[in-house]
C-alpha cells in the first residue's frame, strides 16, 4: 500500500489517509468542500461546495498521476437530496468518461456541509 498525501488537498480531520494506492487502484476517502490553503469551508452554496470538493478530487487524483478519466466508481453524499440536479450540472463536467455513481441523500455531513464524494480510479500500470 501507498499513501497519497498532497497540500493541494485540505489534509485529514481524523485518523485517515487523503487517499490509498494499492494494486493499480486509487482509493480516495471522502472529500468536503474545505479549502486547502484555509482549512475551512468558504463555500456555502451546493454551486460552490460541489466545485471545491471535484478540485480537491482532482488534487488527489493529480498527486497519483491521473485525471478523472482513470476513475471507475463514485460515493456522493448529499445532505440534501433536493440538490441532486444542482450538483449533478457541476459533477458532469468533470467526470464526463461516466464512472459507476452512487448517490445518497444523508442526515448530516462533517463541519455541515452540503457534499461529499470519495472515487476509485485505476492507475496506468
Amino acid at each position: 500500500m501507498k499513501v497519497i498525501n498532497t497540500k493541494k488537498a485540505p489534509a485529514a480531520i481524523g485518523p485517515y489517509s487523503q487517499a490509498i494506492v494499492v494494486n493499480g487502484m486509487l482509493f480516495t476517502s471522502g472529500q468536503i468542500a474545505i479549502c486547502p490553503e484555509t482549512g475551512e469551508v468558504e463555500a456555502n452554496t451546493i454551486e460552490g461546495q460541489t466545485e471545491q470538493v471535484m478540485k480537491n478530487l482532482g488534487a488527489l487524483l493529480a498527486e497519483a498521476g491521473v485525471d478523472f478519466t482513470a476513475v471507475v466508481k463514485t460515493t456522493c453524499f448529499l445532505r440534501d437530496i433536493e440538490d441532486f440536479a444542482v450538483f449533478n450540472g457541476i459533477y458532469e463536467k468533470y467526470f464526463v468518461s461516466k464512472p459507476a455513481r452512487s448517490c445518497v441523500a444523508v442526515k448530516k455531513l462533517p463541519k455541515d456541509v452540503l457534499c461529499e464524494v470519495e472515487l476509485i480510479a485505476v492507475l496506468p500500470q
